[in-house]
């Protein structure tokens, strides 16, 4: 499975229909962690699975989502409620208790990605506004592969390249 992972673009819409105009049709998965800042109406938010930050106002898109395939059962939030800005126990938690094996999740605006007990988490940074040990790179991105032996994580910048120093493998 392909899944691709971006969250906090606040608003720039410009990035979003890049990245579904190159990966859309490549990816299983489109998967937004929070702060869109989109209109549930816009018609970008039926080609991604969207969770809503808490820059996102309204109800309509959902706090937490699971999504599940053959290989993986997905936690997805936004983690400003699970108070990721102080660690990742609230969201480990949180994943665990929905026996989901992957966590996806933005807020801090800071690209993260780790394995704990069998939960793979991972933050792909904010696409529009980084910050951290990696705001240089202009805004992340992350594709993830998933397959039974292994989870494959690699992060790509704005103009849709990979940074080479951020590849990570874990097995399963």
């Amino acid at each position: 499975m392909e899944y691709l992972v971006v969250s906090d673009n606040h608003g720039d819409q410009d990035i979003l229909q890049k990245l579904l105009a190159v990966y859309g049709t490549r990816v299983d998965a489109f998967i937004h962690c929070g702060d869109s800042e989109l209109d549930f109406t816009d018609a970008l938010v039926s080609k991604m699975t969207i969770v809503r930050g808490n820059m996102d106002f309204g109800d309509r898109f959902p706090l937490t989502m699971i999504l599940k395939n053959n290989v993986d059962k997905i936690f997805v939030a936004h983690g400003h409620r699970l108070s990721v800005n102080f660690g990742l126990d609230q969201l480990y938690l949180a994943a665990l208790k929905v026996q989901a094996n992957i966590a996806f999740y933005g807020h801090t605006h800071q690209l993260g990605c780790t394995m704990s007990n069998g939960v793979f988490i991972l933050n792909p940074g904010s696409i529009s506004q980084p910050r951290g040990e990696y705001a240089a790179l202009g805004g992340t991105f992350a594709l993830v592969h998933s397959d039974e032996k292994k989870i494959v994580a690699d992060y790509y910048d704005r103009q849709l390249k990979q940074v080479k120093t951020l590849h990570f493998e874990f097995k399963k």
